[in-house]
């Protein structure tokens, strides 16, 4: 029988289940093998959808299952996508009017199916989205953009908002997803606007393929100029390679070529970057002011109060937002909350790499554990910890029966982590401030990067800072001057070469010593987060504090952790920015 959800168009027999794993054939009916089962359940500001122009500030209820009809390289949400057979198991299984109950009572302005494609859980979204929609509940969904004309059409009537990721407008990166063609998620993009749907267009902006980008964008121009169009800089997870990330400075090139072509232009996974905010169309003030929130996220910071009261600018003119702006902000908890417990998942799949936990069973077994106990808020404390990492390590390896490869990890670390510490105690602290991507995005005072400069004794000047987002708030000038930092480093997670960085400190007037001297370093990718290679990135911020006591050879050390941990070589050149691949 063929499926008629999404384009892949699946022949699905009795003991087979397709592409997403996520169908199967009973009584020759298509049947979802995990109908109303989610793996998040748990609410969320619309913004980490990403949704900018719909309700804006207002709470939402999250659901998502897992698998995907898409195999796309560098998939962020990887671990939910490709799932299905570890992951089945601590899915939760909520009847349509429980969630609808849970969202009511949470005060949720509406339900929003994202994180993974709700093509792989129809049926159970379409029945949520018509219960929803009659309880009074706005319905909405990120998705890939490749259900069957029919399958949208269905869905449409019961649907408020919708954001639709495009690979590109060209078929070959669709192709390389295990799809045919763009020529289905252009032609739903068309149906969605025609049918009156609030639509968010985000699109993956990967190096030297700004000109699919612009016809996206001229396709998106001629149905409407004021569609909300999301520049996704590419971050190489997965398995993509390094070499197809844009600089944070090539993605805002690129949005200022696309403003030509649109009315509201954002650029996502680029921290400091002021391309986040809406501004009036008529006079140019900027109505909201939002900064990064985690990958593929936003956070609004400042709001014009006339938005509040009349959803209009102070020169009258209409906001381009549909619905109403909530006065008060929502914020998610730790990990909860839009990609953040992906992340997750692939720090805690980072120790399993290394302590070679390779039996699907067990580690299936580990994510029921995880996701049915308090497990996740207690990483998120712990994890902010160098010196409470092992306590991690011990979980795992002891949930998994690899208790001795768990012992090897934890005494290679604490060694190091030992000897810096001892080593740097009683030296002269210069003060440092940890940044990522450009210089006024600050990472919070409690974060591990902050906790590795101490341990290699540096004066952290980020734990003077007393507000908090998800990773790090954005700075403003005379904050940014006021810490004075003698050297700053620069995250290895969503990062910007130095060289850029110092242009932009230039460029406005951030006039420190540690620009002065030009003593801005990065790390190498993920070398000090995010996984356990995060001992060689302290070796490599003791080696930049401390020169005259600390010396490690860099290569060397990553070598033989590499050769330890991940049975292969370092080899600099297939770095990317996924937390448990090399």
């Amino acid at each position: 029988m063929k499926c008629n959800v999404c384009e892949i168009g699946c022949r699905i027999e009795a003991d087979t289940f397709g592409r997403c794993s996520m169908y199967t054939l009973e009584n020759g009916t298509l049947k979802e093998r995990f109908a109303h089962q989610y793996s998040t359940l748990f609410p969320i500001s619309i913004e980490t959808v990403p949704t900018l122009h719909f309700f804006p500030n207002h709470k939402f209820l999250q659901v998502s299952t897992i698998g995907c009809n898409f195999r796309c390289p560098g998939c962020i949400s990887e671990i939910l996508a490709t799932g299905t057979r570890t992951l089945s198991a601590t899915l939760k299984k909520v009847e349509p009017n429980q969630v609808v109950k849970k969202a009511l009572r949470e005060n949720c302005t509406g339900i929003v199916f994202c994180i993974n494609d709700p093509s792989v859980s129809y049926f159970s979204f379409l029945e949520l989205a018509r219960m929803a929609r009659k309880s009074g509940l706005k319905m909405g969904f990120s998705f890939n953009g490749y259900l069957t004309q029919e399958a949208l059409l269905e869905l449409i009537p019961h649907t408020d908002f919708v954001n639709i990721g495009i690979k590109g407008f060209s078929d070959r990166p669709y192709r390389t997803c295990g799809a045919l063609s763009s020529g289905p998620v252009l032609r739903n993009l068309k149906i969605l606007v025609n049918e009156g749907v609030h639509v968010e267009v985000a699109a993956i902006h990967m190096k030297n393929c700004e000109d699919d980008i612009k016809q996206i964008a001229r396709y998106t121009a001629a149905l409407s100029r004021d569609i909300p169009f999301q520049v996704m800089r590419f971050v190489p997870f997965g398995e993509a390679e390094i070499r197809y990330e844009p600089t944070i400075r090539e993605s805002e090139t690129l949005c200022t070529d696309l403003q030509e072509l649109l009315s509201h232009v954002y650029l996502f996974n680029s921290p400091g970057s002021n391309r986040l905010n809406t501004l009036c169309s008529s006079c140019g003030r900027t109505l909201i002011t939002r900064e990064f929130f985690g990958p593929m996220g936003a956070r609004n910071v400042d709001m014009m109060p006339c938005l509040i009261e009349q959803n209009r600018c102070q020169c009258r003119a209409k906001a381009p937002f549909e619905g109403s702006c909530a006065p008060n902000r929502y914020d998610e908890h730790g990990f909860f909350g839009g990609y953040r417990t992906t992340r997750a998942f692939e720090m805690l799949h980072a120790i399993l790499v290394c302590i070679g936990t390779e039996d699907p069973v067990k580690v299936s077994d580990l994510w029921f554990d995880i996701m049915n106990s308090n497990y996740l808020k207690t990483f998120h404390d712990l994890v902010q910890l160098p010196h409470k990492y092992g306590e991690v390590i011990n979980y795992l390896s002891e949930k998994t029966d690899r208790q001795a490869r768990g012992k090897e990890l934890r005494d290679h670390i604490n060694q190091k982590l030992e000897l810096i510490t001892s080593k740097s105690r009683d030296l002269k602290p210069p003060t440092v401030y940890y940044a990522m991507g450009y210089p006024l995005f600050a990472l919070n005072a409690e974060r591990f990067e902050t906790n590795l400069v101490e341990a290699a004794g540096g004066r952290c000047l980020n734990k003077q800072l007393t507000r908090k987002g998800k990773p790090g708030v954005t700075l403003s000038r005379d904050e940014f001057m006021a810490l004075n930092p003698e050297v700053i480093f620069i995250s290895g997670f969503l990062s910007c070469p130095a060289s850029d960085f110092i242009d932009f400190c230039l460029n406005n007037d951030l006039d420190v010593a540690a620009v002065r001297h030009q003593r801005i370093y990065d790390h190498f990718p993920l070398w000090d987060f995010g996984s356990p290679r995060w001992i060689l990135g302290l070796m490599h911020i003791a080696n930049t504090l401390h020169p005259d006591v600390f010396s490690f050879d860099m290569k060397q050390e990553a070598d033989t952790f590499y050769r330890q941990f991940f049975n292969t070589p370092f080899e600099p050149a297939n770095a990317n920015r996924s937390f448990y691949r090399v």
